[in-house]
């Protein structure tokens, strides 16, 4: 009987694994980094249980690290395969590996200096060699054509929103015709830069995100609760440092600075985009507008829909520092979005002990991140291995987050002309999975379950799942 593993993603938002065995195959679906929580982040170090190279082929939802990141690590396990994923998908997971492998690369050579890591010497993860290992196999496929990806497995890609690039992934297996949808993170409906996510009718099973499983984002305020930020932090003199996905809400963020700016509901402020990766893949979403929203194109196109008048692109490692040690009024925009590393965490180290500033998380903060301590009103946070005090003014806009929320996940359900036999939570919190389960049993009548990490269920055929 062919079975599904959970291998990351269960019981918490990161680590996206899924591994499909059909007795004849093995297909990973993602192949994510654990972030958050230092128990998630310890599973990054451990090998599959399964090896490596019995792995026929890897399929990509989308480029997100949490989705894409430890495909060097597969390959450095001996992955020989194909990663078949969109062309979107394959132009940022190029950006976000080399990245991410950079700065392993470089927070390990900073602990090494500073001497505050544990081990000895202290090592990444994987290294700039490991990433393009993984990389050069990377096979773009387009959005709805079906296509093989091992022998008895065919995947469409369906578009969902939430990243360029973006899919759920429709996996038929051709012996008995079971249709598995691994939904991926799905996006949201009526918002600007990306299109709604496209409706899937059916599946035998389906894998479902719950992120925000328990919450609904406020109503669309046209950008108020930014601008009052930027405006209320001009007037003190201070600086606004948003942490920001480097694919995916950088966008948004710069689209939104700009639509307040030209409205003129903020002040033309210096906006500095500190990011080289997030500044390559800005280029890519303005390379392609045709997979954006319509509405983008009203805020101008291209690159133009994204600068304001006073943007500015900082690549160079002396520039970042400069403007670290700046204490001019303006708007930093740089990645991690939950402020996990990267060249955020020395903007917040010099931002946050004064109160004229303030820091803006506009995505999800896991359980265990330093973003998620901020919002959570920490009077102090630990960065690079030093307690920093917290006095500037900490606001999250949970309006301008990538993941559906609950009411959004419920009206892409009813999209399906037929129930699912099964679905299976993933992607979300215990509590955020157990509130949307019982909002899809009341009001859809579908049969859920939530599986724990490492759980395997199988696959028995068109009439559903069962644990195995």
């Amino acid at each position: 009987m062919p079975s599904l593993t959970f291998l990351g993603a269960a019981g918490t938002v990161t680590g996206s694994k899924h591994l499909l065995d059909t007795g004849a195959a093995q297909v990973l679906v993602d192949a994510g980094l654990f972030q958050g929580l230092k128990e998630l982040r310890l599973r990054n170090w451990e090998d599959l249980p399964i090896a490596a190279r019995h792995i026929e082929a890897v399929l990509l939802t989308h480029a997100h690290l949490d989705h894409v990141g430890y495909l060097p690590r597969l390959v450095k396990q001996g992955f020989r395969g194909r990663v078949f994923c969109t062309g979107g998908t394959k132009e940022l997971a190029r950006l976000i590996l080399l990245d991410s492998a950079k700065l392993q690369e470089e927070d390990a050579r900073y602990a090494n200096r500073k001497g505050y890591s544990r081990h000895k010497p202290a090592l990444p993860l994987y290294t700039t060699e490991d990433a393009m290992r993984a990389i050069e196999l990377l096979q773009p496929v387009g959005f709805h054509r079906p296509m093989p990806v091992a022998p008895g497995i065919e995947a469409t890609f369906v578009p969902v929103g939430h990243l360029l690039g973006a899919a759920a992934i429709e996996v038929t297996l051709k012996d008995n015709g079971t249709r598995i949808v691994f939904g991926g993170d799905l996006g949201r409906f009526g918002r600007p830069v990306l299109r709604d996510p496209e409706s899937i009718a059916s599946a035998d099973v389906l894998l479902l995100e719950s992120t925000y499983g328990d919450r609904e984002h406020p109503p669309d305020d046209d950008g108020e609760a930014l601008a009052r930020v930027i405006r209320e932090t001009a007037n003190r003199g201070g600086r606004v440092i948003i942490p920001a996905f480097a694919i995916g809400r950088v966008e948004e963020v710069l689209y939104w600075i700009k639509k307040l700016e030209d409205e003129k509901r903020v002040p033309p402020l210096p906006v500095f985009l500190d990011s080289p990766m997030a500044l390559a893949g800005l280029e890519l979403y303005a390379d392609r507008t045709h997979e954006l929203d319509p509405e983008f194109h009203e805020n101008g196109g291209g690159m133009d829909g994204f600068t304001s008048s006073l943007f500015r692109a900082i690549t160079s490692t002396e520039d970042s520092k400069a403007l670290t040690l700046s204490h001019q009024p303006s708007i930093i925009v740089s990645s991690s979005g939950m402020a996990t590393g990267g060249r955020v965490l020395h903007h917040l180290r010099a931002s946050l002990p004064d109160e004229r500033n303030a820091v803006v998380f506009v995505g999800f903060q896991a359980v265990g991140s330093r973003g998620r301590s901020l919002v959570e009103g920490a009077p102090q946070v630990k960065i690079h291995g030093q307690l920093v005090d917290v006095r500037a003014r900490v606001v999250e806009i949970d309006s301008m987050s990538a993941h559906a929320d609950a009411s959004e996940i419920l009206r892409w359900l009813r999209g399906f002309t037929s129930p699912p036999g099964i679905t299976y939570l993933v992607h979300g919190e215990p509590g955020a999975q157990q509130v949307l389960r019982g909002r899809i049993e009341a009001e859809l009548g579908w049969r859920v379950e939530i599986p724990a990490h490492g759980d395997t269920v199988g696959l028995p055929g068109r009439t559903g799942a069962a644990r195995a």
